[in-house]
C-alpha cells in the first residue's frame, strides 16, 4: 500500500520558558543537537517535494528559536502551509508581524483554563499575556486559535473559556485530554476518568450553533458517538465524519528537534523513531515499508479487550494509540476512553441481569433490525448462556458476529448450529460466508452450494451469497452461472441479480 503524507508536527526545539504541569515532553532547556537553520531549510524543501499540505511548528516553545520565522517562511516557499503553536509569553508586535510575513495561517496559543487555573498549570501572568496577544492579532490575517488540554483541573471551566474565546475573536479551538506522560506523570491525580470524556463531547455538541467558533476534537477524543460525529461534521463541513483511525505513519508524521522522524510526536519512546534526516533522506524514511510498522500493520486482530470484538475495530484500530500506551502501557490494549466502548459496557451490565431467554431473543432481533450489532451480540450471547441448544439463537448470533467482523466467533456459532442440524440452510450459508472471510474459500463455497441446493424460492440468499463470494474472489463466470441458476428457480431473483451485477462492475473499475 502506498502512503501519502499530508501533514506533520515539527518540534523545532525542546527549549521552553515554562514548566507546565501537563507537559508530555518535559521540556526545559534547548538541546545541543537541534537542527541548524540550514538543515531545517533543507528539510522544508524535502517536505514540499513530498507534497505535504500543512506542518505544525511547535516545541518546546517554538519562539525560543531565533529562526522560527525563517523555518516557517521556508515551508511557505516550498508550498507547505505552516501552523504555529506557542504558549504566548514571548509574543509581541514583532512576532506577530513575522508570523504574517512568513505565511503562518493558524496562530494557536495554549489556554488551559480561566486565569487562576491556567496560571497554575503554566506560569503566573501567562493568562493575561495570552489575552493581550489575541487583542494584538485583531487586525491581522492570522487565524486566531486556541488549544486546551483538559484535565480534572479545568473540565468545569469549558463554558467560561468558550465565552472568553468568543469575546477575543478566536475561530478555532482544539480540545484534547491530558495524558499521563512527561510532567503529567507527577500530576496524574488530575488525569480525567474515562467517564468524564462524555461531558467534553456534550459540551462541544452544545456549542455547534456557535458560528464564530469551531471546536476541533483531537484524536484522543471520541469515538462513534452521535454527538461526537455531529461535532466533527461541523469541523470539516461534511456529513457523517467518523473516526477512521490514527494517521501516524500513513498520512502524517512527527519531526523532533534533532531531525528524528516518528509517526507521532506524542509517542516519544526511542523504539518508535524510524530514522533521522541527517542520515537518511526524509522520503526514503517515509517510503521504507519496514518503518512505522506499529501503525501501518495495526489490525483489529492485534488489539485486545473490547477493541478486539468491536464492529468498528478494522477501521478505528483502537482510537488514539498514545492514549492506550500512556494509560495502559500497551499500545495494543483496548481504549477505555472510547465513548462507544463505555456505552457498550453499560449495555452489557444491563443485559447480564436479564434472565428471560425469550425476551432477550426478541430484544436482540429488534437491535439487529436497527443495525445495532454490538448490543445485539450481547443479547444473543446472554440468551445462549441460558439455552445452549437453541439453533435459531445460534444462527442469529453467528450472523451478528459476522456483521461485526468477528469471523472466528461466527464460525464457532455456525459449527454448533450444524451439530444440532447439519441440514440447516441458514447455518450452512453462515458457515460458507464465514469460512470465505477466513480465507478458506473453497470450503466456504461448498457450504454455500449445499445451502443453495437445499433452500426454497422464498429464501434465495444462499444463491446471493454464493454469487457474491465468487465475485469477491474474481470468479465472475462462475458467479454468472449461479445467477442464471437462481433466476431459473424464481424470477424474483432479478432484484438480487441487479445488485450483484453492480458489485461486479464496481470491482472491475477498482481493479
Amino acid at each position: 500500500m502506498e502512503y501519502k503524507p499530508l501533514a506533520a508536527v515539527w518540534e523545532i526545539t525542546m527549549g521552553c520558558n515554562m514548566r507546565c504541569k501537563h507537559c508530555g515532553s518535559s521540556c526545559k532547556a534547548p538541546l545541543p543537537d537541534e537542527l541548524t537553520t540550514d538543515e531545517a531549510l533543507k528539510l522544508c524543501k524535502e517536505l514540499g517535494e513530498m507534497g505535504l499540505r500543512w506542518v505544525t511548528v511547535s516545541g518546546g516553545e517554538a519562539l525560543l528559536r531565533n529562526d522560527w520565522h525563517i523555518i516557517a517562511k521556508g515551508l511557505t516557499d516550498n508550498g507547505v502551509t505552516p501552523l504555529l503553536i506557542t504558549n504566548g509569553w514571548l509574543v509581541n508586535d514583532d512576532v506577530i508581524q513575522k508570523a504574517q510575513d512568513s505565511g503562518i495561517e493558524s496562530f494557536a496559543m495554549s489556554l488551559d483554563g480561566v486565569r487562576e487555573t491556567h496560571d497554575y498549570m503554566r506560569m503566573p501572568g501567562s493568562f493575561e499575556r495570552i489575552m493581550k496577544v489575541y487583542d494584538k492579532m485583531e487586525n491581522t490575517n492570522l487565524v486566531k486559535a486556541a488549544i486546551t488540554t483538559v484535565s480534572k483541573k479545568n473540565i468545569g471551566e469549558l463554558k467560561e473559556l468558550k465565552k472568553i474565546l468568543i469575546e477575543k475573536g478566536v475561530r478555532l479551538w482544539q480540545l484534547q485530554i491530558a495524558l499521563p506522560m512527561g510532567n503529567f506523570n507527577d500530576n496524574s491525580e488530575l488525569a480525567l476518568d474515562p467517564e468524564q470524556v462524555e461531558s467534553i463531547i456534550d459540551f462541544a455538541y452544545d456549542a455547534i450553533e456557535d458560528t464564530n467558533l469551531t471546536i476541533y476534537l483531537a484524536d484522543c477524543l471520541g469515538y462513534y458517538n452521535r454527538k461526537e460525529i455531529a461535532v466533527r461534521d461541523k469541523t470539516f463541513g461534511e456529513k457523517n465524519v467518523m473516526w477512521t483511525g490514527c494517521t501516524a505513519g500513513k498520512r502524517s508524521f512527527g519531526i523532533l528537534h534533532n531531525g528524528n522522524i516518528l509517526g507521532c510526536t506524542s509517542i516519544r519512546d526511542s523504539k518508535f523513531v524510524e530514522g533521522n534526516i541527517r542520515e537518511t533522506p526524509l522520503k526514503e524514511i517515509w517510503n521504507n515499508m519496514q518503518n512505522f510498522s506499529w501503525s501501518r500493520t495495526m489490525s483489529k486482530s492485534k488489539l485486545t479487550g473490547f477493541c478486539n470484538k468491536c464492529g468498528f475495530g478494522d477501521v478505528c484500530l483502537g482510537g488514539c494509540p498514545n492514549t492506550r500506551l500512556t494509560f495502559n502501557k500497551d499500545i495494543y490494549s483496548d481504549n477505555k476512553f472510547c465513548l462507544f466502548n463505555m456505552a457498550i459496557q453499560k449495555a452489557k451490565t444491563k443485559i447480564e441481569k436479564m434472565n428471560d431467554k425469550v425476551k432477550l431473543f426478541e430484544l436482540a432481533k429488534i437491535l439487529l433490525e436497527r443495525k445495532e450489532f454490538q448490543i445485539a451480540e450481547l443479547a444473543f450471547a446472554r440468551a445462549m448462556e441460558l439455552d445452549n441448544n437453541d439453533i435459531e439463537v445460534l444462527n442469529y448470533y453467528g450472523f451478528t458476529c459476522f456483521m461485526l467482523g468477528n469471523y472466528q466467533d461466527a464460525k464457532i456459532a455456525n459449527e454448533r448450529a450444524l451439530k444440532l442440524d447439519e441440514n440447516s440452510v441458514y447455518a450452512n450459508k453462515g458457515m460458507g460466508v464465514t469460512l470465505a472471510k477466513l480465507g478458506q474459500v473453497e470450503e466456504g463455497l461448498e457450504y454455500l452450494r449445499k445451502a443453495a441446493r437445499m433452500t426454497d424460492v422464498d429464501y434465495m440468499y444462499p444463491y446471493y451469497d454464493l454469487a457474491l463470494t465468487l465475485i469477491e474472489n474474481n470468479r465472475n463466470d462462475e458467479a454468472r452461472s449461479v445467477i442464471k441458476e437462481a433466476k431459473a428457480r424464481t424470477a424474483e431473483f432479478s432484484s438480487m441479480e441487479a445488485i450483484l451485477i453492480n458489485v461486479m462492475e464496481q470491482m472491475k473499475s477498482v481493479s
